[in-house]
């Protein structure tokens, strides 16, 4: 009895432990979030990248990256991610006047993002000449 109650106590040990393992995701941008600040179309591309950094111990993957809308076109990394190293998603904004407030989706293999889902956001207001950000 001794030896079956050792047994299942070293198997969900064994678990929990490789269940902390694996790919982790963590992004440099504070809230994960990139603020524009006030900007101009006339000149900003719109072009912002997210830096963030695989700090597990397996390849980081980030198999999908999508927008809330068509406005903001975000691209991803074509290969894994190894432990300790860094990448990068570059996020276009369309820089159309008015307000900035957009939500990208990464759909990844961490380990410590619900699901593998990290959410990033852009924020800022555009601007145009004559406008001044009033």
């Amino acid at each position: 009895m001794k030896k079956i109650v050792a047994i299942i106590v070293m198997l969900v040990l064994s678990i929990s432990v490789q269940a902390q393992s694996g790919a982790r995701i963590e992004f440099k941008a504070q809230d994960n979030t990139i603020d524009y600040g006030n900007v101009s179309k006339e000149t900003d591309n719109g072009i912002r990248i997210f830096e963030f950094t695989n700090t597990g111990d397996a390849p980081l993957i980030i198999k999908d990256v999508k927008s809330s809308c068509g406005c903001t076109v975000p691209s991803k990394p074509k290969d894994p991610i190894l432990p300790g190293k860094t990448g990068k998603i570059e996020v276009k904004y369309n820089m159309n006047p008015g307000p900035i407030r957009k939500t990208i989706t990464v759909e990844s293999n961490a380990v410590n993002a619900e699901g593998g889902l990290v959410a990033i956001k852009i924020k800022g207001l555009v601007i145009t000449p004559t406008s001044g950000g009033k």
